[in-house]
């Protein structure tokens, strides 16, 4: 890496863009801005548009980017974010969270991968591209990056559809996702959607001294547990009724495609640390993570958690709950399904409140014979002459279903993280090498277009 590429990547690391955190509005604005200025370097025509104020909080700007080219050529969309998750639990750092450390090879930082890193790899790779021969023949090319996917992007997801114009599009690349184990590519071909919310129980009218209260009052630590526990079988399968309705699965091209490509069991166990036995009993890892639906409980949180005893009954008692879902299911009838099943479990004497529900967005599955994933399987075999497996992505980008509604462009998501980045946990990190497949990946996908 250059050493003016390595000194714009840092200081684009710099910027403590937490975009869930209202706090971090300006680190956030002052992060857009300066991807605006690069992006004018560049020869485009870039503008912060401002998300309107809801509930009385801003939301960071979205940087929107936009170059002409050859009208005889595909328009590419290029989405990214430059919003990061919170750096806690900050003790659990070894270099401190918002100043890049390169330690062999690799770079330590928040957002060094999830999605500074592989964005801006991806982006150096265009311009790149743009600054070659080739380049003067280039597509017309459109750019946006947002500060919210790591909360869930609202205001994207409610400015889209005014935008269908500046959006449309032939192919939207995305690089924001995982490369197979020992960096091999791969080309995600689906993708779950999330929803997330949180539910609250309430009993006591405050904390209660758990020896004169104890076996009279109701206890809301207890009754969550109980609650959350009864979202499952003991199998692990899910035990919500009608939350799978209208699942398609997948079809056994996919099925052998997605098996093909996947970690082991004992690299799964290597990675996390503890047997991979989540999900339903009976089904394979690649099932579990890519065509099934899950219901994680994020947190709990009630009563007393510091240092020595504190013997209470705790007055109330929260659940965080995520949802991640697969083509077909309904978004709105999931979140319900779970709602009615908790609201009939109610433990006596409490009220449940169901709170902060972020809808998101549903799964996706694209077509394996899609003519943009032709392209792509070329360019990355002569990259790697392993060639590219096809991924169907545990994770999700909630906000790629509308975009790829309102642009009416094909998704092409590629990305090059590994299990070893950490993304979302302390001592997140990305690899030399991988920003410069990242890198390549674009200036060839650009030359191939």
């Amino acid at each position: 890496m250059e050493d003016s590429v390595r000194s714009e990547y840092f200081e684009l690391l710099k910027f403590r863009s937490v975009g869930a955190d209202p706090s971090h509005l300006r680190d956030c604005s002052d992060c857009a801005v300066w991807l605006k200025k690069w992006l004018e370097a560049l020869g485009f025509e870039a503008e912060l548009r401002m998300p309107d104020v809801k509930d009385g909080v801003a939301a960071p700007p979205i940087v929107f980017a936009s170059r002409k080219g050859d009208e005889g050529r595909p328009v590419v969309l290029v989405y990214g974010h430059y919003d990061v998750q919170p750096v806690d639990p900050v003790a659990d750092w070894n270099t401190p969270p918002f100043e890049p450390s390169e330690i062999d090879g690799r770079v330590y930082c928040r957002g060094a991968q999830d999605d500074k890193g592989q964005s801006f790899a991806f982006l150096c790779g265009l311009r790149d591209y743009l600054s070659s021969p080739e380049g003067a023949k280039a597509p017309a090319i459109k750019v946006v990056l947002e500060g919210q996917e790591e909360s869930g992007s609202g205001a994207l997801m409610s400015l889209a559809p005014s935008w269908r114009k500046d959006l449309a599009a032939d192919v939207l690349a995305v690089c924001d996702t995982s490369a197979a184990a020992g960096l091999r590519p791969a080309i995600v071909a689906g993708l779950r959607g999330v929803s997330h919310f949180t539910v609250r129980l309430t009993g006591p009218n405050r904390d209660l001294h758990s020896g004169e209260y104890g076996g009279i009052a109701p206890n809301p630590a207890q009754a969550i547990a109980e609650l959350v526990a009864s979202l499952h079988n003991a199998d692990g399968s899910i035990a919500v009724a009608g939350f799978r309705d209208g699942i398609e699965p997948p079809t056994e091209p996919e099925r052998r495609a997605a098996e093909a490509g996947a970690m082991s069991e004992a690299a799964y166990a290597d990675d996390i640390g503890c047997e991979p036995v989540g999900g339903q009993m009976g089904k394979t890892i690649v099932q579990r993570n890519s065509f099934e639906p899950t219901i994680e409980i994020n947190g709990i949180h009630s009563g007393y958690g510091g240092p020595g005893s504190k013997t209470v009954i705790p007055s109330g008692a929260i659940a965080k709950i995520s949802m991640r879902l697969v083509p077909g299911q309904s978004v709105r009838g999931a979140f319900e399904a779970v709602r009615a099943h908790l609201e009939d479990r109610v433990p006596r004497g409490m009220k449940l409140f169901v709170e902060d529900y972020n809808p998101g967005a549903g799964g996706f599955r694209l077509p394996l014979a899609s003519p943009v994933f032709r392209l792509a399987s070329s360019v990355l075999e002569d990259m790697d002459p392993r060639g590219p497996v096809f991924q169907w992505d545990g994770a999700s980008i909630p906000v790629i279903s509308v975009i790829r509604e309102v642009s009416g462009a094909a998704p092409l998501i590629v990305g090059w993280g590994q299990t070893e980045d950490r993304i979302h946990s302390p001592n997140e990190s990305y690899s030399l090498v991988q920003f410069a497949k990242a890198r390549e990946w674009a200036r060839r996908l650009f030359e191939a277009l």
